[in-house]
Formats: structure tokens, C-alpha cells, sequence
């Protein structure tokens, strides 16, 4: 009888690796899973913010400090950290200039619903970073789409709002739809609260298909197309050549705005994709951290679109019609931007971690040739992330099918008993300005480790 195999694993091999790596974790860290225990109770879900939950840790381990790339839980243990704080802290945890801005605006004080000295100086740095955007910050990402989505459904008097099957754009409801086995658009299932039916507010495409964008658009009814330029919420998602040109024609054809939403491909270098790629949207948002790690998210449009805005605004009926939160623009946002534009995003921390991820991504696919596994390695500038799929994948459907829960979590637990972190959603890495060569071969290492556990030469 031949064995039961998962992505080119033996199933049985899989399943006993997966329980002895859960039992050396759980048995290392008894002080995280006291202190775990004891908050719970506290906590929805036992955890402060659900996303916690989607570790595949028997417990979490907790932690007593972060620096650079690395981070220190109370049981002693020392981890390189890939993750990253799924991007947040992508240039590493408290970048000193960064740190040095927060204790001096702490000073001065935290938030005043008024400009501070570094608001002109941060604006200049956005412009001369991601280009000659008219700016309004946010807190988060999410709210950032939120805010933009509604300016487009603003200037252009429709409706709906595009997106690609698989996409993530945080928590904005509107892109929470998918496709049916029909091709249709429909809102997720498993959504928990929603009672609209989203897919009147949204279409759903997928992702490098401009045929199926042009079918959409044709319809009139499009505000704007809202797009990360490399899918990166699924199994990373490459665009096709000419697909970024070719969104472009077609929303400028069709009246729609075009929104690139980089939080994550901040990771493709200096700019992020938009710069590095000469694209030339309508709207540009980017969060997560653009201020080193600070709650920050940044979302700007062109001129013309905020003359448009302009004036649909000066033409509204009176009444409330806010676009921000009273903790947005404040001053410890503005003396962070300042601080991580100007001297921790740069040229040279991008040079070193495109070196460092060619470095883990050549290390990563060497270990999956060497073991003849059907998967595949993927990168985007600083980002890297190996698929247990063949590839490339083309879409988020293909992305999906790619997704192997069984195999990535049993993966993350084996790399992090090894002293490897990685992001708990998909197998995410990222490489910082600060990480060393030391740490991106000791994950290479360890990877090649697990495989060889789990695919003994017989």
C-alpha cells in the first residue's frame, strides 16, 4: 500500500515530526505558557488581537524584548526574527533614529489634533520617497483604503471598487469578497457579522487576468481597482509582463482610479514597486513600517484627483463626512516618519536586504532541489517566501490550492525550536537592514534540517 503524502511529504512522516516538534516547544517554554495561562482569561480568545490565534505554537511565547533581528522570550530563548511583525517592524524592532524620535516627542507631548515641526519635513519625505502624492495619514492601512475607497467613490461618482480573488487589504469590508465556482463575485464565506451582501459594492477578478478586468470595467460602474502590485496575502503571486501596464490603459480608459496599496511590497526597495517599477497610480497607500514600527499608515492621491476631490467636497451637502480618526496625523507619527525616512529607509539598508534575501531564497531552493520536493521559492525584494506547490502561481485560486496549513505549521514550529521566526501566515520572511549573514544561513540551515527529517534517503 503506498503511503499517504502531502505536498510531496509522507503523511505519517509529516504527522510524527509535527508532535515531537510541538512537544520540545511546549516543554522549553514553561514560563510563556504560565504567563499565556494567566492572561487569557482577560482576553477574547485567550489572545489580545485574534490574529495571535493563527500561530500553530502549542502556546505563544512571550515576549521580553526586541531588538534589531532578533527577539528574547521570557524563558531565555533567543530568536532570529523573520517575521518581522509581519512586516510591521521590516527594518528591524526600534531602529535607534526611530527610537531617539519617540523619546524626544515623548516629551513634547503624544497627540494634539494640530501640526507639529516635522509635518512639513515628514510630507517632503513622502513625496521624495513614493512620489508627488497629496497626503493624509492614517493610523493603519486599513483605514487608509477605507478613507481612499471612499474619495474614489467620491470623484467618480460610482459605486464599486475592484479587487483581485485572494487579495487582503486589511479588515476593509469592501474587498471581502471572492469568486464562486462560477466565476461570480460573491462575499467570503466564513465572514463573520457581515450583513450586506458585499458584492454590490465590489467585483472580484483575478489577479494578472486583463481580460477579465476589462469585462469588469466595461460595466461603468467601477470607482477604482485596488491592488497590492504583487499579490502577498496568499502564496505570493508574481504579475505577468505587461499586467501592471496594462491595468493602467485599462482603468484610464474606463474612468477608474488606480490604488496600489504597498504595505507589504514596501519590501521591493527604495519607493517601493511603484518606484522601482515606474508605476503611476491614481492613489498610493503604504502602512505597517513606513515609521518604523509607530501605528502609521500614509495614503496619498495626484493632483488631479485631489482637485477632483476638491471639489465634489466643496459641493456636498453640509454634515459630517470625516476621513480620519482623532488619534491619526499626531505628532509621534510625524516624528517617526521624519526619523525612518530620512535615515533608516535608505538606499543602503535596501542594498543590504536585497543581498541578504537573494542570500536566504538561493540557500532556500538549493535545500527543496537537494530533497526533490514539488515546491518553489519566491521573491520580492526583502520579502521571501517558499510555496509547497509548484509554481509560479498565477492567481489567488492558484494560490489557494497552494496553501498546505498542515505542512507550513509544522514547518514554523520545527524553524522556531531551531531559532528561526517566520510569519505565521503563509511561510513569510523578510530580511532587514539589520540582519546578519550568520542568522539568514542558520534558517537555511535548519530548513534543510527539517526536510532531511522529514525525507530520510531510504
Amino acid at each position: 500500500m503506498t503511503a499517504e503524502t502531502i505536498a510531496g511529504l509522507r503523511k505519517d512522516r509529516l504527522d510524527a515530526f509535527a508532535a515531537r516538534e510541538a512537544r520540545r516547544f511546549a516543554q522549553g517554554r514553561p514560563k510563556s505558557a504560565e504567563a499565556q495561562a494567566e492572561a487569557a482569561g482577560f482576553w477574547l480568545g485567550g489572545v489580545p488581537m485574534h490574529w495571535m490565534a493563527d500561530w500553530p505554537m502549542p502556546h505563544l511565547p512571550v515576549i521580553a524584548k526586541a531588538e534589531g533581528a532578533r527577539i528574547t522570550d521570557i524563558d531565555g530563548y533567543q530568536v532570529d526574527d523573520f517575521c518581522l511583525g509581519d512586516t510591521g517592524s521590516m527594518f528591524g524592532h526600534s531602529p535607534k533614529p526611530v527610537a531617539k524620535a519617540i523619546r524626544h516627542q515623548a516629551r513634547r507631548g503624544l497627540t494634539y489634533m494640530l501640526p507639529s515641526s516635522d509635518t512639513a519635513e515628514a510630507g517632503r519625505l513622502l513625496s521624495e520617497r513614493f512620489g508627488p502624492f497629496r497626503w493624509q495619514i492614517a493610523t493603519t492601512a486599513t483605514d487608509a483604503n477605507r478613507f481612499a475607497l471612499r474619495v474614489a467613490r467620491a470623484v467618480t461618482g460610482r459605486r464599486k471598487v475592484l479587487v483581485f480573488n485572494g487579495c487582503y487589504h486589511g479588515t476593509v469590508d469592501d474587498a471581502m469578497v471572492t469568486l464562486d465556482g462560477k466565476g461570480r463575485t460573491i462575499t467570503r464565506p466564513g465572514l463573520l457579522g457581515q450583513f450586506a451582501d458585499l458584492a454590490e459594492g465590489a467585483v472580484c477578478v483575478e489577479f494578472n487576468d486583463l481580460a477579465g478586468v476589462e469585462a469588469a470595467l466595461k460595466a461603468g460602474d467601477v470607482a477604482a481597482v485596488l491592488t497590492e502590485p504583487v499579490m502577498t496575502n496568499s502564496c505570493m503571486v508574481l504579475p505577468e509582463a505587461g499586467f501592471h501596464d496594462g491595468l493602467r490603459q485599462l482603468t484610464r480608459r474606463y474612468g477608474a482610479l488606480l490604488m496600489i496599496d504597498e504595505t507589504h511590497t514596501l519590501s521591493s526597495g527604495l519607493g517601493g514597486y511603484t518606484r522601482v517599477h515606474s508605476l503611476s497610480p491614481d492613489m498610493f497607500i503604504v502602512g505597517k513600517c513606513v515609521a518604523g514600527g509607530m501605528p502609521t499608515a500614509v495614503w496619498g492621491m495626484t493632483d488631479d484627483v485631489a482637485r477632483r476631490y476638491a471639489e465634489a467636497n466643496a459641493n456636498r451637502a453640509s454634515g459630517h463626512s470625516g476621513m480620519g480618526t482623532t488619534l491619526s496625523a499626531n505628532p509621534m507619527q510625524f516624528a517617526c516618519l521624519r526619523a525612518n525616512l530620512s535615515e533608516v529607509m535608505t538606499e543602503k539598508a535596501y542594498a543590504h536586504m536585497e543581498k541578504g534575501a537573494d542570500r536566504l531564497s538561493h540557500g532556500l531552493w538549493k535545500a527543496i532541489e537537494r530533497h526533490g520536493l514539488p515546491w518553489h521559492v519566491v521573491r520580492v525584494g526583502a520579502r521571501v517566501e517558499f510555496i509547497c506547490a509548484p509554481g509560479p502561481l498565477k492567481n489567488g485560486a492558484q494560490a489557494a490550492t497552494a496553501h498546505q496549513p498542515a505542512v507550513e505549521a509544522a514547518l514554523h514550529v520545527g524553524l522556531l525550536n531551531r531559532g528561526s521566526l517566520i510569519a505565521p501566515f503563509h511561510n513569510m520572511m523578510l530580511v532587514s537592514p539589520v540582519t546578519k549573514k550568520g542568522q539568514i544561513d542558520r534558517l537555511i540551515a535548519s530548513f534543510d534540517e527539517i526536510l532531511s527529517d522529514l525525507c530520510p534517503k531510504d
